[in-house]
């Protein structure tokens, strides 16, 4: 596998983030570079590459993850008004750090395709 990623380097806690939640799948923090405001990142703590090369043997994971952007939005206070949950995936689809996330956009009214 490539070099460690920032997330990889935020879960081993060589660098600081404001993390919100933990449990031995997932961490959750806020992101440095907000584009909604609420802007959090739900990251596995297994390395999965991208959406796109997940395995069957990742499905415990993806699940979790999912529930637990359910469980956060409550958590925060964001469930009942509304949130998105966005993966982006390669290159083309945005993704800029290469380790599975999910960005979790809510505290506004979400217009599409942009926040």
């Amino acid at each position: 596998m490539s070099e460690t990623t920032i997330f990889e380097k935020i879960i081993a806690r060589e660098i600081p983030a404001n993390i919100i939640y933990e449990d031995d799948l997932c961490i959750c923090f806020k992101d440095i570079a907000p584009t909604a405001p609420i802007h959090l990142l739900l990251v596995p703590k297994k390395r999965i590459v991208r959406i796109g090369e997940a395995s069957p043997d990742d499905q415990v994971t993806l699940g979790h993850l999912m529930l637990m952007a359910q469980e956060i939005a409550r958590r925060e206070g964001f469930h009942e008004n509304g949130f998105r949950i966005v993966i982006n995936n390669g290159p083309d689809g945005g993704e800029a750090v290469p380790h599975l996330h999910l960005h979790l956009l809510a505290g506004k009214k979400l217009s599409w395709p942009h926040c």
